[in-house]
């Protein structure tokens, strides 16, 4: 199985405590991720995080729709956690989300460890959609947790 990485960082002028918080209220990923994925969360809201939380989606992806679970398998406040694929539509996925007090704000780091199903033909939807549309939904987190940020927290 063929494992492909996302890597992203995104440094914040809040406090670690502001940044860890909305990374940490899974309703946020509804906010943050585009449209065209029609993510929508089923688990009931809010949702305590913790080891073992089970977070339950569906999304759409070439107008096909998808189940997706993840579990949040490492949580330390304000450090990181981790959410990996129980079902969906990869092979593998694995999510780290860090955080460190970084030059009077917060540096935030996504690692994102995935495979996809289908062998070969899942190396080919790789090049062809896969890494581009990963590459896109966290371009969009990035601007969209600067804004609700700054919006929801005013200086």
């Amino acid at each position: 199985m063929k494992r492909y990485f996302l890597e992203r960082e995104q440094w914040f002028d809040y406090p670690l405590s502001t940044v860890f918080d909305f990374f940490s209220r899974a309703e946020n990923l509804g906010r943050i991720t585009p449209a065209w994925v029609h993510f929508r969360i089923r688990s009931p809201l809010p949702i305590p995080m913790a080891v073992g939380t089970r977070i339950d989606y569906t999304i759409r992806l070439a107008g096909i729709p998808m189940r997706w679970r993840t579990r949040v398998s490492a949580w330390e406040p304000e450090t990181r956690f981790v959410d990996l694929q129980e079902y969906g539509p990869y092979a593998r996925w694995v999510h780290t989300h860090r955080f460190e007090k970084h030059e009077g704000g917060v540096l935030m780091r996504d690692h994102v460890e995935y495979a996809l199903p289908a062998g070969p033909l899942g190396k080919v939807a790789h090049v062809l959609v896969v890494r581009a549309a990963l590459q896109a939904i966290f371009d969009h987190r990035f601007l969209c947790v600067r804004e609700i940020l700054a919006r929801e927290n005013p200086r």
